[in-house]
């Protein structure tokens, strides 16, 4: 049974991941990670807008001046403000990564609510379930680009909680299937404490993307088993949302009150005519709004 949902325009991502909504411009942005694209949906108007860029893009955040800062195959990049009708600015990088070893990118992040950009990387070859992928923290003031976490797979649900003094992290890969949660130094952008907040072998589906509501809970896309899941912020499953297709692999609340949530996937085959889809449910709870980098 899948719960009622609207479809947004008729593309399929290869990767739909790092759904952002712009509520200055009432728009939800996004990026398709293979296919080197950025989106851009205005619920007012229904117009979809895209964008081609250099590089795999594995997530994005807004910047003060309008314009965005993205996680790239070979680091940290700003670009400007992306107009409709236009190409996009060419991005410029403002840190450089180092991998450990080659077929390596960015894949999921955002900022955290002190406008510190957080993203880890992985190798892009899955099935080598390869530790090297870390999880770092960029200060966009000092330029700093540091290694929080090493020894990851697949680095994925990047969440704060409202207050911003919790920090989640998953890992998706099937060997590890794990959120952890962390206490979050909003000071120094330091986590500390770090423990298993859910086991995900326990529930259906990989822990993909993910987002936190107004209450603090936080949804998490169930990989594989076509789900949502809702949890409280002791640890608990308080609800599962069904998706029309069986990989999600992100979540964002947008809209003017914050009440839709947005969910992007990954596409598998034709099979399936909606994976790469990006759908937008009413859940029933409000979401907070999406930090802007700091400068």
């Amino acid at each position: 049974m899948t719960d009622t949902f609207e479809r947004i325009g008729d593309m399929r991502c290869g990767v739909g991941e790092s759904p952002v909504w712009h509520a200055s411009e009432a728009a939800l942005y996004w990026t398709d990670i293979p296919n080197r694209t950025l989106w851009r949906f205005d619920p007012a108007s229904g117009r979809i807008d895209q964008w081609a860029v250099p590089e795999m893009a594995g997530c994005m955040a807004m910047t003060a001046d309008g314009g965005w800062l993205l996680a790239m195959e070979t680091g940290i990049f700003r670009i400007g403000r992306l107009v409709a009708g236009q190409p996009a600015p060419e991005p410029r990088r403002v840190a450089a990564v180092v991998h450990a070893r080659d077929g390596m990118r960015f894949n999921d992040g955002r900022c955290d609510r002190q406008g510190r950009f957080w993203a880890g990387t992985m190798v892009m070859d899955m099935s080598l379930a390869a530790t090297d992928g870390k999880l770092y923290r960029f200060d966009a003031r000092t330029g700093g680009l540091d290694v929080i976490r090493g020894e990851m797979i697949t680095p994925n649900g990047l969440a704060f909680s409202p207050d911003g003094r919790t920090m989640y992290v998953s890992d998706s890969h099937p060997a590890r299937q794990a959120v952890w949660a962390y206490d979050y130094d909003i000071d120094t952008g330091t986590p500390s404490n770090g423990r298993v907040f859910i086991d995900m072998n326990l529930y259906p589906g990989r822990p993909d993307g993910a987002a936190v509501d107004a209450d603090g809970c936080y949804w998490i896309c169930g990989n594989d088993a076509g789900q949502v899941h809702r949890f409280t912020p002791d640890g608990r499953l308080d609800r599962s949302v069904a998706v029309p297709f069986a990989k999600p692999a992100m979540c964002a609340f947008g809209g003017a009150d914050l009440d839709t949530l947005y969910v992007t996937s990954i596409r598998t085959d034709d099979t399936d005519p909606l994976s790469g889809a990006v759908v937008a449910l009413r859940p029933g709870v409000r979401g907070t709004p999406e930090p802007v980098l700091r400068d």
